[in-house]
């Protein structure tokens, strides 16, 4: 039997998630939203939907995101399926997909979300037969295209930083307790060894590897850098060095060797400004991600 279960596209920004829903998308049984927010902006956020009154202040809600859209939701059709069941949220958000997939004639819906990995539980919980890949990339490389559009480098490197281990960690933890359903693949395998590692992922999909799917992600209307590789940002020796020396053990558990780096007597000094702006970019992405788990239901 094909498999039907929903596939989620999660990890940080400028990671690969856009360009590996290119290429996924390009096979005619599967359907890919991005960016409908579900999950990070509704998910808990009403209270018990058994309750009317909250199911109605939850679909207004849902029906009011700008990214929602592209679901094509039908609120009567949607409220008569969801009176028929379980009042959960996650049962709702896969309505939502579920009837669209079906008016498209697709077997399957997947969803490109930044930090849904951090609902893999409940989604789990939800979907046994859900998939989950995790993006994830080399954090030099990631803060190097962030550089090119930063205004605030110097604390954003600490920031990043912080953002990128919270990240490697929950890939390891989530690859470690669901090792058949949650899949980590990196940026660098899928843009330069683009072939067999989609084989990888349509094996781990249970799907048909299509050699189409290896081009699809040069398509230009998404891809601003042309090759969806870089923006020619470069971080610069200390950011490197900083990097390195904050989140190595993560690095190391993802396969980033470290690269030789040297510092000039400029550097150092500037360094000894840098490094406690850097910690300090840290520190507050810690106080915001502590910030966004509080509303979480069982935070």
């Amino acid at each position: 039997m094909s498999p039907t279960g929903p596939i989620f596209i999660g990890g940080l920004s400028a990671s690969g998630k856009t360009e590996l829903r290119l290429m996924l998308e390009t096979h005619p049984d599967l359907l890919f939203t991005r960016r409908t927010y579900l999950w990070t902006r509704i998910y808990g956020r009403f209270g018990d939907l058994s309750l009317p009154e909250n199911f109605e202040r939850c679909l207004q809600a849902i029906l009011s995101l700008k990214h929602i859209d592209v679901l094509h939701p039908d609120p009567a059709r949607l409220r008569a399926a969801f009176l028929a069941g379980p009042p959960t949220y996650e049962r709702l958000f896969g309505l939502l997909h579920g009837q669209n997939a079906a008016r498209a004639g697709k077997r399957r819906w997947g969803d490109q979300l930044g930090l849904v990995e951090e609902y893999v539980d409940p989604i789990f919980a939800a979907f046994p037969d859900a998939r989950m890949i995790h993006m994830v990339r080399d954090p030099r490389g990631r803060f190097g295209e962030h550089a090119a559009r930063a205004r605030f480098r110097r604390a954003k490197v600490g920031w990043d930083t912080a953002e990128w281990r919270r990240s490697a960690r929950l890939a390891a933890q989530h690859r470690a307790r669901f090792p058949d359903r949650y899949l980590v693949v990196s940026y660098e395998a899928l843009l330069g060894r683009t072939g067999p590692t989609l084989r990888t992922i349509c094996r781990f999909l249970e799907e048909d590897f299509l050699p189409e799917m290896a081009t699809a992600h040069l398509k230009p209307a998404e891809n601003p850098a042309g090759d969806g590789r870089s923006l020619n940002g470069r971080p610069r020796p200390r950011e490197i060095a900083f990097i390195e020396s904050h989140a190595s053990r993560e690095m190391a558990a993802l396969g980033y060797a470290p690269q030789p780096v040297t510092l000039t007597l400029s550097s150092r000094l500037q360094q000894v400004f840098d490094w406690p702006v850097q910690a300090a970019g840290m520190a507050l992405w810690q106080v915001r991600g502590r910030q966004r788990k509080s509303w979480r239901p069982g935070a």
